[in-house]
């Protein structure tokens, strides 16, 4: 068992750590115009919708929530010693869950389903967001079975992850903790470890440009319904967009 905590929670997050820097320094070195999302949304769009925007909406809300507890964990502690505020907040953390839950299940549905998506689908697209659905699944399961999860985060696992960065791994605490937390806690560093070889990858490079660039007026003179229909056949005349 110990074997397998130094492998899990000391050799993995620096392998991990390494892929990423490394992988994404070469990726967006060699194919930068590569380095995005791969948007499909020309292909189909009302259920990308229903399958993006809870999708990100939650996993953003998650994504900052857990690293507040990690850059300041005494200030979280400070906000959880009012058991109402903790009630507030594991309730937030466990809606947003729910709806990143939701919408990874739709994008994997649309992409299972759709002709034309499936034929942009590679298989590490498939890959990385069962991971990503099986990584929810875990977080919401420990949510509901390991309550009050804000504070143990900051009060265990922060000082892990300060442990990593600082180069001096105390994994003691984290090989005490269940089973499903430690499975949760490697497959966030698998995630790091692939976003270089995925779609992930665009997190990295987010259109903040948008918020501020001229804004553009697009004129499209395609029949949306006849262009998205699968079975349309594409024409090999020009188009008549401007």
């Amino acid at each position: 068992m110990d074997l397998l905590n130094n492998f899990l929670f000391v050799a993995l997050p620096y392998v991990a750590l390494t892929v990423f820097l490394v992988g994404t320094i070469y990726r967006y070195r060699g194919t930068k115009f590569k380095f995005s999302s791969l948007s499909s949304e020309f292909l189909e769009g009302r259920k990308l919708f229903w399958g993006s925007v809870p999708f990100h909406w939650g996993i953003i809300v998650l994504f900052f929530g857990h690293l507040i507890a990690f850059l300041f964990p005494s200030e979280v502690l400070a906000w959880n010693s009012k058991p109402v505020r903790l009630l507030i907040l594991e309730f937030t953390g466990f809606i947003f869950g729910i709806s990143a839950f939701v919408g990874m299940i739709n994008l994997m549905r649309r992409r299972t389903s759709n002709k034309r998506i499936k034929m942009v689908t590679s298989w590490m697209d498939l890959l990385i967001e069962t991971i990503i659905l099986v990584q929810i699944f875990l977080g919401l399961w420990i949510a509901y079975g390991y309550r009050w999860g804000s504070s143990w985060f900051a009060a265990v696992l922060s000082p892990y992850l300060e442990s990593i960065f600082t180069l001096n791994p105390q994994i003691g605490a984290v090989a005490a903790l269940p089973l499903v937390i430690k499975l949760h806690i490697s497959l966030a560093f698998v995630i790091v470890l692939l976003i270089p070889f995925s779609r992930l990858v665009h997190l990295l490079v987010p259109p903040l440009s948008y918020l501020w660039r001229p804004y553009q007026k697009v004129i499209w003179y395609w029949n949306r319904r006849k262009i998205r229909s699968t079975s349309s056949v594409w024409s090999v005349t020009d188009s008549k967009n401007n």
